[in-house]
């Protein structure tokens, strides 16, 4: 058995010699990607898994203040070795998400979970914040920071039931470069599409409407943190948790 560190390129033939909760939740992972009756939502998410440009990683006890150095160092790897994976990568992250987690964490308690690791994980960025990115949550061309690089982050949690797009076996993490994504938006027909074909599957996959949180980053009514973190119902919070740490950032 290989006790897998840094970021991992998915093939099949090795997994049998990973420990079995992160064998388990590549094949989990890989279920939710490739079904083709229930096709998953995120259109960019499935090209990049089709073509390899997925890069994994494997960190411990999300509840473990030692992790959030794990992602750190993930999230710093990628940012660098990101352009050679392809124009379609993401970097994903699973969490060691024991039995008593499942049994006893809510969505709420995963929410609150993700924003500490979200502002731990700035803490440990060795970069200024980029000048061009507002340092205010709630201006619509705001999003997550590392190392320079904008991302786009995606949680998913065991315990989502009605919204199953935001479901997964273990904690989860999608962090996308922003730049990845504006290859879907290079052409307004395109992005208009792709956009429409999201929302469609999005209404046969999830139990629930789409969330009123929704929306394209950019627009004035945008917010990209409340699409970070999309509860199992249509609540949202007020304020973002992560501005208690950016304001730090200009004191």
């Amino acid at each position: 058995m290989i006790n897998i560190k840094g970021l991992f390129k998915d093939d099949p033939s090795y997994r049998y010699q990973l420990q079995h909760w992160k064998r388990t939740a590549l094949e989990k992972f890989e279920e939710k990607m490739k079904d083709k009756e229930r096709p998953f939502p995120c259109i960019p998410a499935t090209i990049g898994f089709s073509t390899n440009q997925l890069r994994y990683g494997f960190v411990g006890d999300p509840r473990a203040s030692s992790t959030i150095d794990e992602v750190a160092v993930l999230l710093s790897e990628y940012t660098q070795l990101s352009k050679q994976f392809g124009k379609f990568t993401s970097l994903i992250v699973f969490y060691e998400t024991t039995q008593n987690l499942l049994e006893t964490y809510c969505v709420e308690q995963y929410e609150q979970l993700f924003w500490e690791h979200l502002s731990g994980i700035s803490r440990k960025d060795r970069e200024e914040w980029p000048n061009h990115i507002p340092v205010d949550p709630h201006n619509p061309i705001w999003e997550f920071c590392y190392n320079g690089e904008q991302y786009f982050i995606y949680c998913a949690t065991p315990s989502h039931q009605k919204r199953q797009s935001r479901y997964f076996d273990y904690l989860m993490l999608a962090i996308t470069p922003r730049w990845v994504l504006q290859e879907f938006n290079k052409s307004k027909t395109y992005a208009k599409k792709i956009k429409s074909q999201v929302r469609k599957r999005l209404k046969n996959y999830d139990f629930i409407d789409i969330h009123p949180d929704l929306n394209s980053y950019g627009k004035n009514d945008n917010y990209e943190w409340r699409q970070y973190f999309l509860r199992d119902d249509e609540t949202t919070l007020s304020k973002c948790p992560f501005q208690r740490f950016l304001s730090k950032i200009l004191e």
